[in-house]
């Protein structure tokens, strides 16, 4: 196969027919967008690593449920949710404020454009908006996080969280709320 062209349906139908060793393209194709959706969720390099890894086992084990209904990059949204929100209730961790986690998953960069103090105060501020993420009920930081850091549509939102829309627009309208309240704090 012709790793650059060949689509996702394909390739999951090859490793359901036997071919596993190609489910290390749907990996590589999709480890990038898992830890940066995991460092969006929930923050430092180990939980980033031990999610991405969960991930692709829970991945490998759902595969032949898929039905193509919708995107597999959807369907790998939603795991990666579920696993980072199971992960979160059984170990109550939260988005890092700590700059120092920052070295290989930042969002955004400081800006050359900034002299130091100005670099340093930004740093300050994303790591309490990070924090306050981090504060946020799961289903909130879920869906802010999808909305405003991966550009998903509320539609999309509601897929991967599979729930109704109109509970999305509640959740991220909680979320701006609640996150207004801790920022102005």
């Amino acid at each position: 196969m012709n790793s650059s062209r060949v689509e996702d349906k394909q390739i999951v139908e090859a490793v359901l027919a036997g071919k596993t060793e190609l489910y290390a393209e749907i990996v590589e194709r999709y480890q990038q967008i898992v830890a940066n959706l995991a460092y969006k969720l929930c923050g430092t390099k180990l939980e980033i690593d031990e999610v991405t890894q969960r991930v692709f086992v829970e991945l490998y084990t759902a595969l032949p449920r898929f039905r193509f209904d919708s995107k597999l990059s959807s369907f790998i949204y939603r795991i990666t949710v579920n696993v980072v929100c199971k992960m979160m209730n059984s170990q109550r961790r939260y988005v890092s404020s700590d700059p120092q986690d920052d070295d290989d998953y930042r969002p955004e960069l400081p800006s050359d454009d900034l002299n130091a103090e100005q670099q340093m105060v930004r740093r300050e501020q994303l790591a309490q908006l990070r924090a306050a993420i981090g504060s946020l009920k799961s289903e909130q930081r879920t869906a802010l996080v999808l909305y405003t850091y991966e550009d998903f549509s509320y539609q999309q939102i509601a897929d991967v969280m599979q729930c109704s829309l109109s509970k999305v627009e509640s959740l991220i309208f909680r979320a701006k709320k609640n996150l207004a309240k801790m920022i102005k704090q």
